[in-house]
């Protein structure tokens, strides 16, 4: 019986918290009226539509940037354990890294980058 109790007291602590959340929501609204054609983030009038395509040029960037982040992914644990593992760790993170340059370098001769 004990465990049934304690489900509903966790349960109406949620629904009071969830409560509270929408009461202050409600309280801090300045308006009801939404803002139809106000500009979004810097200020700046729109100069196109918000669903427009970006150029093909913008996915070969994005694919490096998300391979040097998770580069940055591997990094930290092995920042961790380098002591532990000795000279091999550094080893295997020059091989890691030579591999990404080689990526890079190999985008850069194709002109994957080249923006002209």
């Amino acid at each position: 019986m004990s465990g049934i109790s304690a489900a509903l007291s966790l349960l109406g602590v949620a629904a009071l918290a969830v409560a509270g959340v929408y009461g202050a929501a409600v309280a801090a609204r300045l308006s009801a009226e939404t803002v139809a054609a106000a500009p979004f983030g810097s200020g700046l009038e729109p100069v196109e539509h918000a669903v427009s395509r970006f150029h093909v040029r913008w996915y070969t960037v994005t694919m490096l940037f998300l391979a040097f982040d998770m580069e940055m992914v591997f990094m930290y644990p092995w920042t961790r354990v380098i002591s532990a593992m000795g000279p091999s760790a550094v080893i295997e993170m020059f091989v890691f890294l030579g591999v990404l340059l080689a990526g890079v370098v190999h985008a850069w001769r194709e002109g994957a980058l080249r923006w002209t």
